[in-house]
């Protein structure tokens, strides 16, 4: 679920012509925010909207900060994940010991469907509503536009910086409530290396789904299943190595990176006025 929210925003935020490496940092202070705010006020909802609302605000000053001329994407994300761990760690220190809220609804048969992973449900449709607002919405058009022409979208009358940091912002928001999913859901608590890296590894599966949501949501599958590999088999008694199954994600990571890293093949389907095809 984290790498299906995570990879969703940032192909919202590519499809624009921005990389933000920056995600990893929102992914932690949304999960920070997320369980904060659902442990003050006894509702999880309020938590994960808390997560958006706090991935979009980073997302927001990311996409300012990158509509300055001259200023560089990539290292501004990088120091937009710096002051995401950071905050996170630093807000945080309070809730490393409480219980955040459980129950998802007051309807005892509603709870116990929720509680098998409602925002994996909510990803789904994200992922169906994303490719199907690319390719038949002018909302999508207009994302599309920007990303592979800077020149052409302004003639068409649009303001290219303005729908990037736009877009920015909403994939910021992805980005918060898959933060919320690590929190609130799995594994339910708030501790400073939550993430373990889920937020960059998403930039390439991102790079591995040639930036389709659908792509996203099985290359999310894909990533999700080598992460579940340790804890399964430790789950069945196989305790000798398992530990070095933990490292299956990472090494897929780098096996996606070297496969997607031909001449030819290695950025197509990229929008043209992203930094990194330049």
């Amino acid at each position: 679920t984290p790498f299906l929210f995570v990879s969703l925003g940032e192909v919202l935020s590519e499809r624009s012509g921005r990389i933000n490496l920056g995600l990893e940092g929102t992914l932690v202070f949304g999960a920070m925010s997320g369980y904060a705010v659902a442990f003050l006020t006894g509702s999880p909802w309020a938590g994960v909207l808390a997560a958006a609302i706090a991935g979009a605000l980073f997302g927001l000053i990311h996409g300012v900060l990158c509509s300055i001329p001259r200023v560089n994407d990539i290292a501004i994300g990088i120091a937009m994940m710096l002051l995401g761990t950071g905050l996170a760690f630093f807000f945080g220190k309070p809730f490393i010991q409480p219980v955040a809220p459980g129950w998802w609804s007051d309807v005892p048969q509603l709870e116990a469907a929720l509680r098998g992973n409602v925002l994996f449900l909510i990803g789904i449709a994200a992922a169906v509503f994303l490719w199907w607002m690319f390719g038949a919405t002018r909302i999508g058009l207009i994302i599309r536009v920007v990303g592979d022409s800077t020149d052409a979208a302004r003639a068409m009358g649009l303001r290219p910086a303005v729908v990037r940091t736009l877009a920015t912002a909403a994939g910021g928001a992805f980005a918060g409530v898959g933060g919320a999913y690590l929190s609130l859901f799995y594994p339910g608590s708030w501790n400073e290396g939550i993430s373990s890296g889920q937020g960059l590894m998403a930039v390439a599966l991102v790079i591995f789904a040639r930036w389709n949501p659908i792509a996203c949501f099985g290359a999310a599958l894909l990533f999700g299943g080598a992460g579940a590999l340790g804890p399964a088999l430790q789950s069945v008694g196989v305790s000798e190595g398992y530990y070095l199954f933990f490292a299956a994600p990472y090494v897929l990571t780098l096996g996606v990176l070297i496969a997607i890293s031909s001449n030819t093949q290695a950025m197509a389907g990229a929008p043209g006025e992203l930094s990194i095809t330049k």
